[in-house]
């Protein structure tokens, strides 16, 4: 990333002019808090002592021996919230604070964004307004409850597909009127310069663990890493850790919906093209007239027709290797891992096994891991109508 947040034509910093001097404060902000080890004590202090972490790395025993390739989990799920998005929460939360803001929006999909800014607000005292697509509030109701039993005010958005890319748009509203005193947790690696970054930086505390937990079991780097990707904060939380390391596969997992090969799916870097969303450059659904395409996979995490810069530029390096799952895979790979692993996960998630079931991408004995972004709880209301049980 260059200085302007650039990777390669990606990112950059496409907003009102508002917004600039608040980006410029966060940044500044950003930049000297991660070099103090005061904060950098406070925040580990935090992932350790309240989140739980570092999170297991554990053997899926019976689906390796199922697929014939050894499979490992990093055990996102287990985080106090049930995903990773508790250590951006608290992370920016901790920038916002030094940067002397009072009051805390942000927006969320699949409501584990929102659950996890809410619960960070609720730890600091801090007010809390969380944007929700209204079509995410009906399949999320658990999330929205728990949210607004945090103290969070969850606002429903009845705008457009009623999804995340609407509640994005009214989050970045509210900040343009209140931008004083406010401070947008971006939940994802999106958004514009510093967000992708900072975010990813963040969430970087998977990959790390991930690199080090394999070492010390196996003695040797993965073969592949495997993660789902909506914006791509968990996946790039656990890539970082690999993207050097030129031996390992990287696989990003999107939502494929109804099928590449209709106009039903979330798979921007499958099927999208480079354009400006929400404030930053990167692979994005539109038509040829230029407007935004509405998006669509059973999982609302995935339901966002764009996605991260850098996955867009690591993509573009060829150091990506982008793969897409239907809902149909998603839901039989969530059936499957849960009886094989005892494991549950998130609609997101399953996304990625159900790659995993289906997939040639690797051979006998290489060594994988895959990233359980979160649990899932959140679905149970999707999975009881769509997965039948004797």
């Amino acid at each position: 990333m260059n200085k302007n947040g650039h990777f390669g034509i990606f990112g950059g910093r496409y907003v009102p002019e508002t917004l600039f001097s608040a980006l410029d404060d966060l940044y500044k902000t950003y930049i000297k808090l991660k070099k103090t080890p005061s904060f950098r004590k406070e925040f580990n202090k935090l992932l350790k002592d309240y989140v739980g972490r570092p999170t297991p790395l554990t053997y899926a025993k019976r689906l390796s021996n199922e697929l014939g390739f050894e499979v490992y989990l990093k055990r996102e799920d287990l985080n106090h919230t049930g995903s990773h998005k508790i250590n951006n929460a608290l992370g920016q939360l901790l920038v916002a604070k030094h940067m002397g803001k009072s009051r805390i929006i942000a927006e969320t999909g699949a409501g584990q964004h929102g659950v996890a800014t809410a619960t960070a607000c609720a730890l600091f005292g801090y007010e809390c307004v969380i944007y929700m697509g209204s079509e995410d509030v009906k399949r999320q109701q658990l999330n929205v409850y728990r949210m607004k039993l945090l103290g969070a005010t969850v606002v429903s958005v009845d705008a457009g597909s009623k999804t995340l890319k609407e509640a994005t748009t009214e989050a970045i509203r509210d900040w343009l009127k209140n931008v004083e005193n406010t401070h947008y947790i971006i939940g994802s690696v999106v958004g514009p310069h510093p967000y992708p970054s900072m975010v990813r930086e963040f969430q970087s505390i998977i990959g790390v663990e991930a690199k080090k937990q394999i070492l010390k079991e196996r003695g040797r780097l993965p073969d592949g890493v495997v993660a789902c990707v909506g914006g791509g904060s968990n996946a790039m939380g656990v890539f970082s850790a690999f993207v050097k390391d030129v031996s390992v596969k990287l696989v990003a997992v999107e939502g494929s919906g109804l099928g590449l090969d209709t106009s039903e799916h979330a798979a921007p870097l499958s099927k999208g093209r480079p354009g400006i969303l929400h404030g930053a450059l990167s692979y994005l659904l539109y038509s040829d007239l230029g407007q935004i395409e509405l998006a669509h996979s059973i999982s609302a995490g995935l339901d966002y027709p764009g996605v991260g810069p850098e996955l867009s530029y690591l993509k573009d390096e060829e150091r990506l290797t982008v793969r897409a799952a239907t809902d149909e895979t998603a839901l039989i790979g969530c059936k499957w891992v849960s009886q094989l692993e005892g494991v549950i996960p998130a609609l997101e998630t399953s996304h990625a096994f159900g790659y995993l079931k289906e997939t040639k991408d690797f051979k006998r004995d290489d060594i994988v891991i895959l990233n359980v972004s979160g649990r899932g709880d959140k679905d149970m209301s999707t999975l009881q109508n769509r997965i039948e049980l004797d």
